[in-house]
């Protein structure tokens, strides 16, 4: 197994006259609305343990005041912990210098904003160099780059236009086109569609996954919105008044919630769209006989329905590489879609 790309470790953060008095509430177990009510002080983090691999979508998602954007700002110290420790490519970032953090930043993290965050006065060309212009290099060097990405990105042809001359949608483009001419291998990415219109925002989403598919950076995603997550996420992170409540592979999360926190979350959403076959099948190698055909273990449960045609008896093959890996009966699909109460295991871990 790969080591994390991040690693965060017992990470706190308190906002307040002495955080440093403060955290030692913290550590001793006292959440938000206690230390906001007795000691007048905030807790934007409490006790954060993520690793991040490599290669991977890591999703933190919340409500508004769960601490997601305080997280993500941790990570290129952009804000510094009250207590705790962020390693980055198994270094401990809490103990760079000013100069070893301005390489991190323009050299192994690029950063897309909510709000875009374009230079009104450059060309989309020239915002989507940012990166190597500040470094200095030449034009002969950035110009065919940031072409390339703008490009990439489906922007070809808009590289002389200014930013107010494009759309919503079209300004995040640039944004994407400008942390990937960067080269950086991690990519932070602050509810960086949640101001787009929502046709816009499904095609930015299909347009990360499939950047991500040729590129493989480990990218940390910050929402609000579930489905969104649940799209992106190949590790979900879910905090509530600045802790974890769980985290982990998204299917598992909704199979398994451990929560009620969890399960409020999950409830509205449409089960047959989002859980694959691979997450509600019997797993086995063996042909059991008799089965109407195979499915690919990443097939939604609404392609298995819809396959099945209306018939509840049918079975079928799972398969993954054209290799078979367990079995699922339309029963199997129709116990999945009932939502799942937080599991006694979870709650205990829970309280």
């Amino acid at each position: 197994m790969a080591d994390p790309k991040i690693s965060i470790r017992n990470l706190y953060k308190i906002f307040g006259e002495d955080p440093q008095g403060a955290l030692a509430h913290a550590k001793n177990g006292m959440h938000k609305a206690e230390l906001l009510d007795e000691h007048r002080h905030v807790l934007g983090l409490r006790d954060i343990n993520v690793d991040m691999k490599p290669g991977e979508i890591t999703v933190i998602m919340g409500l508004s005041g769960s601490g997601k954007s305080t997280l993500i700002r941790h990570l290129n110290r952009l804000i510094d912990p009250t207590d705790g420790e962020v390693w980055v490519n198994g270094e401990n970032i809490m103990d760079y210098s000013d100069a070893q953090l301005r390489k991190m930043r323009r050299k192994h993290m690029s950063m897309v904003f909510q709000k875009f965050a374009l230079l009104p006065h450059r060309t989309v060309l020239e915002n989507a160099a940012t990166s190597m212009t500040v470094d200095g290099r030449p034009r002969s060097e950035w110009e065919p780059e940031a072409r390339k990405w703008l490009d990439r990105v489906g922007l070809e042809g808009q590289g002389e236009q200014f930013p107010h001359q494009l759309s919503g949608g079209m300004q995040q483009r640039v944004g994407i086109a400008r942390a990937l001419t960067s080269n950086s291998d991690i990519m932070l990415m602050d509810e960086a569609f949640s101001a787009l219109d929502p046709l816009i925002r499904t095609d930015m989403q299909d347009l990360l996954i499939e950047l991500q598919r040729e590129l493989q950076k480990t990218v940390v995603f910050i929402t609000h919105d579930l489905d969104e997550a649940l799209k992106l996420a190949d590790h979900l992170v879910i905090l509530k008044d600045g802790e974890v409540v769980q985290q982990g592979e998204p299917q598992h999360i909704l199979m398994n919630p451990n929560d009620p926190y969890i399960v409020d979350f999950i409830s509205d959403i449409n089960r047959a769209r989002v859980l694959r076959a691979r997450t509600v099948m019997t797993e086995t190698t063996q042909d059991p006989g008799g089965l109407s055909g195979a499915v690919e273990a990443n097939a939604t449960l609404e392609d298995i329905i819809a396959r099945a045609d209306g018939e509840t008896g049918r079975s079928y093959r799972v398969t993954q590489e054209d290799r078979m890996i367990g079995v699922i009966s339309m029963t199997d699909v129709v116990k999945a879609l009932v939502p799942t109460d937080a599991s006694e295991d979870g709650m205990r871990k829970a309280s």
